[in-house]
């Protein structure tokens, strides 16, 4: 249940633990042009995003990475992302990063709920009470 505040480790190849915080239906961020076309994608579909602010030598980011790839895998109808603080610091800046990991769950580009810090189960309901929502809102085609 903890966060990182400062770089705990200097990993010689911070890329080689990217594949740990990103896999599957989880989509990693290394651009602000991804980022970009993600969320208006996700605009545009409808989607809902979360949004994971991590690094790869952030242990607790390390920690709940295979939690955040099951529940990607299981919401398909929300868009999972995840943003390397360390190569988009200006991006993480912008949205007041202070700790990590720190999830984000935007709606059409605004913040319907936030999560500091690898809360497993306060994630869980956090995604579960925005799906709630999220289904209560949806109409039928």
């Amino acid at each position: 249940m903890g966060s990182c505040w400062t770089k705990e480790v200097d990993y010689d190849d911070d890329h080689h633990h990217e594949a740990e915080l990103a896999s599957g239906n989880v989509h990693l961020i290394t651009t602000m042009e991804d980022w970009d076309v993600m969320l208006s994608e996700a605009s545009k579909d409808g989607k809902i995003v979360l949004a994971n602010f991590s690094a790869p030598w952030c242990n607790p980011c390390r920690s709940i990475a295979p939690t955040y790839i099951e529940m990607a895998d299981k919401y398909p109808s929300f868009l999972f992302l995840t943003v390397n603080v360390d190569e988009l610091t200006e991006l993480s800046s912008s949205w007041g990063i202070s700790a990590t990991p720190t999830f984000f769950f935007l709606k059409e580009k605004k913040t319907i709920d936030k999560l500091v810090g690898a809360n497993k189960e306060e994630l869980h309901k956090k995604l579960a009470l925005v799906t709630t929502h999220h289904d209560s809102q949806t109409t039928p085609n």
